[in-house]
């Protein structure tokens, strides 16, 4: 049982990281008002390495269920969704949107000469809000699609009290 829950919080991990990185990468490229394909897929891959970085290391399911028991909440009901989304955004977001202004911000830099005058803070702060808020809806609709994907692969998983 444990074994099955294991992998089945490594098929979400890569699934919600690769989503993920997919859509926050493809959203700031496309706000920073320079869209390039090279800038779009190294957003990507960066963000992607660290989305599954995270999702190997920090224990979600386990973060979600002790959240979702200490509230009251029932799994799978609109306030449980709402906080699961919350805390995978939370999370996930700020570290995946950072890395990427940051390369945006060094690339603008580099093509400059240093002479782009821009503020890295400002552009996260920016950045943040729009991801976080993206971020949230796409977690919110996509991670139950893909837990039901996944427990349909590795069979249903019931948790041991």
């Amino acid at each position: 049982m444990e074994q099955k829950m294991k992998l089945v919080g490594r098929d979400m991990s890569i699934k919600m990281g690769v989503t993920m990185s997919f859509c926050l990468s493809l959203i700031g490229t496309l706000t920073s008002g320079h869209f390039t394909i090279p800038g779009f897929l190294i957003s990507f891959v960066v963000s992607t390495i660290i989305s599954l970085i995270i999702g190997f290391v920090i224990p979600m399911g386990k973060i979600s269920r002790g959240l979702l028991n200490k509230f009251g909440l029932i799994q799978g009901t609109f306030p449980a969704r709402c906080l699961e989304a919350l805390v995978s955004d939370l999370i996930y977001t700020p570290i995946m949107t950072f890395v990427m202004v940051f390369l945006a911000y060094q690339m603008a830099m580099k093509q400059s000469g240093g002479m782009a005058g821009l503020n890295l803070g400002k552009m996260f702060l920016g950045s943040l809000i729009i991801c976080l808020i993206a971020g949230f809806v796409i977690i919110f609709i996509i991670q139950p699609l893909f837990m039901r994907q996944t427990m349909k692969k590795y069979g249903k998983v019931e948790k041991e009290d």
